[in-house]
């Protein structure tokens, strides 16, 4: 019996030193550390797409529409729902949104859309400023686990299991770029998928999207003509400029 286990012992000693020993798991902040290490000065500047918006009730389509969109990174996004010319839209810029129709603004709130951070504009902030925001949208970098969605490997950012009620972000383990979404607050859960994801001008755009309510589909949207690096001019984001 001692002979055995001396066997067993030398055995294990010998997988260590030749490197089979189990890979340590990568903490969600050496996740976002690969991630930034990829696509910083790498990410393109600016998108724009035209996007069909289908909106759902009780998992039913019940309409339909056209959004043309416009992003600048870090964090500017304007919409513009059913055409470019239609006046009635909403502008995202930092940590606020203002809603117009007929070319006026008719609310202004302090409503970040946090989406822009995880899908590039991330990039364009220093990995400091990364950390701290990761920490502001109430995420536990001490937690993470690997798991996999459409048969494909994932990071999972912010918790130790799928299970964990908390804010999570699932990351393809090959493209490192966002491909769902967890949120909790006290309405509930929502829950975002980014898919079929399209290289362009040396980035990625995901070109399908769906978000859940406390598991009910409420919206997808498809991208079409996606561009990158286009030249934008900032005022469209300039709620005071709206309709001048």
């Amino acid at each position: 019996m001692k002979h055995l286990l001396s066997i067993i012992t030398s055995i294990i000693t010998l997988l260590s030193v030749w490197g089979f020993t189990s890979p340590k798991q990568l903490s969600s902040t050496d996740v976002i550390k690969k991630m930034y290490s990829r696509y910083h000065s790498k990410w393109h500047t600016s998108l724009t797409f035209t996007q069909t918006t289908g909106r759902y009730r009780n998992d039913t389509l019940v309409k339909t529409d056209t959004w043309h969109e416009r992003i600048v990174y870090p964090d500017m996004l304007r919409i513009d729902f059913g055409g470019d010319k239609s006046g009635n839209g909403v502008i995202y810029r930092g940590d606020s949104s203002y809603t117009f129709r007929n070319n006026k603004v008719v609310r202004a709130t302090k409503d970040e859309n946090e989406l822009i951070f995880f899908l590039g504009g991330m990039y364009f902030k220093s990995i400091d400023q990364v950390f701290a925001h990761f920490n502001e949208l109430h995420f536990d970098l001490s937690k993470a686990h690997e798991s996999t969605w459409k048969g494909k490997a994932v990071y999972v950012l912010g918790s130790a299991s799928h299970d964990e009620k908390v804010n999570q972000l699932w990351i393809d383990k090959e493209k490192l770029v966002a491909v769902r979404y967890f949120k909790y607050d006290p309405h509930g859960k929502m829950e975002a998928t980014f898919e079929e994801h399209k290289l362009v001008e040396g980035a990625w755009s995901e070109t399908l999207c769906k978000f859940y309510i406390n598991d009910k589909l409420l919206q997808t949207e498809v991208y079409h003509d996606i561009k990158a690096n286009q030249p934008i001019d900032k005022s469209v984001f300039d709620p005071a400029l709206i309709g001048k």
